[in-house]
């Protein structure tokens, strides 16, 4: 584990996705619970740390289990925290009908992923994974599968190109895009700015 998935992202993600609930006017008790768990629930065995693609899912389950937590509202975090990836969206598996929950844990999580903060992720995550920097002969990725995904290792300003920089029209709330979108804008001046000064033309 290193600083881009630690306590304070998940922190992050449970404001996010509390404020992205009241945003979209969800008031009913039951669903933002299940917002809050999912959002505080979301990372745990990451697979990019487990190497494992349903660790997370089986922990999160033997946890609610051991809390007896309600079968149903059980299932409603299992539901989101399975659906949740990038890499599920990459999938070509059928996708599940986006519920409620699903869509605004979704969208705390990939709004955390841009902007400063998510600038400040991507860095750290590929300085802990001794990720090239930037390499002008390696191509951002295109057609990314969530194999391909999942087992290439690319450079950390690839990253921007083949993830970050695309989550803002991947979102599933008004509310969400509405936040995303200044993060996003911060996000591109960014990524200019690096190439101006790694070609020494700023």
């Amino acid at each position: 584990m290193d600083g881009s998935h630690d306590w304070w992202h998940i922190h992050r993600v449970r404001n996010l996705a509390m404020k992205l609930a009241t945003m979209e006017g969800i008031e009913d008790e039951a669903t933002r619970e299940t917002i809050e768990m999912a959002a505080l629930l979301h990372d745990v065995k990451d697979w990019k740390y487990s190497g494992s693609d349903s660790a997370g899912v089986e922990a999160v389950e033997v946890f609610l289990r051991s809390l007896e937590y309600p079968a149903e509202k059980r299932e409603s975090i299992l539901f989101v925290i399975s659906n949740l990836g990038f890499k599920e969206e990459l999938s070509n598996k059928a996708k599940p009908a986006v519920t409620p929950e699903l869509a605004i844990v979704q969208d705390a999580d990939r709004i955390d992923a841009i902007g400063a903060i998510g600038i400040a992720r991507c860095f750290t995550f590929g300085g802990s994974k001794n990720q090239v920097l930037h390499d002008p002969g390696l191509m951002p990725r295109q057609g990314l599968t969530k194999e391909s995904y999942m087992k290439e290792k690319g450079t950390t300003i690839n990253h921007f190109h083949e993830k970050l920089l695309l989550l803002k029209d991947k979102l599933k709330t008004k509310s969400g895009r509405e936040v995303a979108s200044r993060r996003h804008d911060f996000m591109e001046e960014y990524v200019a700015r690096f190439y101006q000064e790694w070609d020494a033309t700023d």
